[in-house]
């Protein structure tokens, strides 16, 4: 007996050969047409609320350097999961984002849970919304999602599907077709950056998170060492792109105006490559540049060139920039050799209680494994973490891209997905503080389902210290709801399934830490800390 072929039987052999067999998602009524007798060859990742669900197909989007599939109910789930996409659309990231839709014969109506105006509720965090027009479309929407989800810049992109188009009978097989998802940068402009960053007598280079993403750490090392020259890290990055106990590391560029504006004194030339020029933060006014210094911008994203302030952008894929700048530059070895950044590393020689985050990540630098990979959401002790545990390896460093937070509980466990997929055993340590841990607690559920090896350390300072930093910064006194007492992190863990301990002590942190790391299955440590003014 000859099955008939429908929209959702073509549509699951057109994923098949795209290789999205692993679907991110949280179901809804609107999504189980989709959904019904879900294929062997696929794998349902479940999360418990669609934030979640964004978070971990956006890690791991990233570390298979692929799509990521995703499906989330319609209106009220996609509403939920905008947070976190607008994370995935500043981190190019390339996620096919489906959301259901109420019955085509009943939409005249507004009928409960309908998607009012479906294409437009993501926008701007898409790169692409559509609702197709016939049942018949839906395979070939795929398709196109596929494509511009690929294509540079790489991003989210959004299709409503209502829930009767499934078993609508297709007009075909799909046309399959592949595209480009690297653009090589203008010759001649390109030649012209190389000889302009060849004549600079003291030039600084700026590796954005485009860098890691191109698969451009070599070459990017290899290009700082020719040109001698000092290497920063870009402002609020969320992909590292350069070692960080590299000497000519000279460490982070800042996130205001004046402070980026400071740390370029002495340098003629500033090129910035893969990234934003640049991603500012508070308002603190100085000079964008100082006076005589010159700016180049390698972007292979034209809203990213468009959006600078300053200088002469390049638009191209940066690992293929810096690939061909290798060759076209002169040798740097006669210029002086840069100041590394500082490490001052001082410790007390009485342990305090609470613990410092100084004495956390002095800790977690004894017992961190060498290829660890870290997801960092702790906004307040990010510089606490660079000077302890600098990232020394491509791909080993992940943070959110909007600055949102709820992004890296549920992004750890797509990265240990990521990682079990592609057949590499490596942990995976979420640096979590405990306001941020609490935007997105039920993503530990689908850590402890899938056993998957992540050690979470969150540091508990009984407040959202990072804000309380910015009140000092914006003259703001006695703003509400910065204290967070009464957190009891560790029974919260237990409750989702996960081993979960509290700790106080730095020899605490490294036994639970070291037990953790053989454990079958996350571990969440909780650390009592003094809370840390975040130096703005």
């Amino acid at each position: 007996m000859t099955v008939r072929a429908t929209v959702r039987s073509v549509t699951y052999d057109l994923l098949r050969t795209l290789g999205l067999t692993t679907v991110f998602g949280n179901p809804g009524s609107t999504e189980e047409p989709f959904l019904q007798d879900f294929p062997d060859d696929f794998h349902y990742v479940l999360a418990l609320q669609e934030a979640s669900v964004i978070a971990m197909a956006d890690a791991f989007a990233q570390v298979t350097r692929r799509p990521a599939l995703v499906n989330v109910h319609s209106s009220a789930g996609l509403g939920n999961a905008m947070g976190n996409l607008v994370t995935a659309y500043h981190g190019n990231t390339p996620l096919i984002v489906t959301s259901g839709q109420q019955h085509r014969e009943m939409l005249i109506g507004e009928p409960y849970l309908a998607n009012r105006e479906a294409t437009l509720l993501p926008k701007p965090w898409v790169k692409w919304s559509y609702e197709p027009a016939r049942a018949q479309d839906v395979p070939e929407a795929f398709m196109r999602a596929h494509a511009m989800a690929l294509q540079p810049p790489a991003g989210p992109v959004h299709l409503s599907i209502p829930l009767d188009d499934w078993q609508r009978q297709p007009v075909g097989p799909v046309r399959l077709r592949s595209v480009s998802d690297r653009v090589v940068p203008d010759e001649q402009r390109l030649r012209l950056f190389a000889d302009r960053i060849s004549a600079s007598s003291r030039p600084a280079l700026v590796f954005g998170p485009e860098v890691d993403r191109s698969g451009g750490w070599d070459a990017a090392v290899a290009l700082a060492e020719k040109l001698r020259a000092a290497v920063y890290g870009a402002p609020l990055l969320d992909r590292a792109s350069f070692p960080e106990d590299h000497p000519l590391f000279c460490g982070p560029l800042g996130i205001s105006i004046k402070e980026i504006g400071d740390r370029m004194a002495g340098h003629d030339l500033v090129a910035v490559i893969g990234g934003e020029v640049f991603r500012y933060y508070p308002y603190v006014p100085g000079d964008y540049l100082p006076a005589g210094t010159s700016l180049l911008q390698i972007t292979g994203d034209p809203a990213v060139a468009a959006a600078a302030r300053m200088g002469d952008s390049l638009l191209g894929d940066p690992g293929i920039a810096i690939d061909l700048l290798l060759e076209r530059v002169t040798d740097g070895s006669a210029r002086s050799a840069p100041v590394p950044m500082a490490r001052p590393r001082r410790l007390p020689s009485t342990p305090n209680n609470p613990l410092t985050p100084p004495e956390v990540y002095a800790a977690l630098s004894r017992v961190r494994p060498p290829d660890a990979v870290i997801v960092n959401e702790s906004t307040s002790t990010m510089a606490q973490q660079l000077e302890w545990l600098p990232t020394v390896r491509s791909g080993s460093f992940f943070a959110t891209a909007s600055g949102g937070i709820g992004w890296a509980t549920p992004a750890a466990v797509g990265v240990a997905l990521a990682d079990r997929t592609r057949g590499v055993s490596r942990p995976v340590i979420g640096l979590i503080g405990d306001g941020s841990f609490q935007y997105s607690v039920q993503a530990i559920w689908t850590a402890a389902r899938h056993r998957l090896p992540i050690v979470y350390v969150v540091m508990r300072n009984g407040e959202y210290s990072i804000l309380k930093s910015f009140a000092k910064l914006e003259h703001t006194p006695g703003v509400p709801g910065l204290d967070l007492p009464g957190l009891d992190i560790a029974s919260l863990a237990r409750g989702f399934g996960c081993h979960a301990v509290n700790v106080d002590t730095t020899k605490g942190l490294e036994d639970e830490f070291s037990q953790a790391l053989t454990a079958d299955g996350p571990t969440v440590i909780v650390v009592a800390t003094q809370p840390q003014d975040a130096g703005l």
